[in-house]
Order: structure tokens, then sequence, then C-alpha cells
């Protein structure tokens, strides 16, 4: 969720990423359900493993709970998101963590675009 509203913000200005250090082996429904009622459509995606390139490629890695699972690449910036998983949950609750992600990234891209400026 959190890859496609930042495409949708910033476009091709930016890569962005979207992968984790133990994926699901197929997209949550409910989670593509909630994101196609606010025009992303995120079907075509599938979820990928973190990789060393990604990592190292990166300037701001987003991490969302990972603990001690996250891999660690010296000098980059880390941000933690504590969310709750919207594996197992219902479209109501999935909408909810929606609107938290999609609030946290319009705000941490604010705050990388006016740190560049």
């Amino acid at each position: 969720m959190a890859a496609a509203f930042a495409r949708n913000v910033v476009g091709d200005r930016v890569t962005v990423y979207s992968a984790g250090s133990d994926p699901s082996e197929a997209l949550n429904d409910a989670v593509v359900s909630a994101m196609n009622e606010v025009g992303l459509d995120i079907s075509g995606e599938r979820p990928k493993k973190l990789t060393d390139e990604m990592g190292r490629r990166a300037d701001v890695i987003v991490t969302m709970g990972c603990g001690d699972s996250c891999p660690v690449y010296l000098g980059k910036r880390y941000v933690d998101w504590e969310l709750d998983d919207p594996k197992g949950q219902n479209l109501d609750t999935v909408r909810i963590i929606r609107d938290n992600i999609q609030r946290r990234v319009v705000d941490l891209i604010g705050e990388l675009t006016a740190s560049s400026e």
C-alpha cells in the first residue's frame, strides 16, 4: 500500500521499492479491494523479498514492524511505522490501516521534498 501511495504522489521522480523481509505468497484480497476504493489498482503487484541491491540503493528505508528481521544498511535513514498487519483483517479494518499508511506516506514525502529544496 505504501509503495502505491508513494508512486501516486511522486510519479517517476523517485524510485520506490516495495519489499519485505518475510513477504507473503500473494496479495491480500482485502488490501487490493481497499486500494481500488481509492483509485489505486495494485492487483498486478506481487510480494517481493527485500534484496541487498534494493537496500543499498535506497535513501530512506521504511520498516513496518519487522524488528530484528530487518536487515541493516549502514548510512541509511530508517523510518519505522508501527502498523497493524492487514493479514486476516476484515475490509473495514484494512481501510483504517490503508488510511493510516496514506497519511504517513504523504507526510514523509512532504518532509523529504521540503528538506531537498
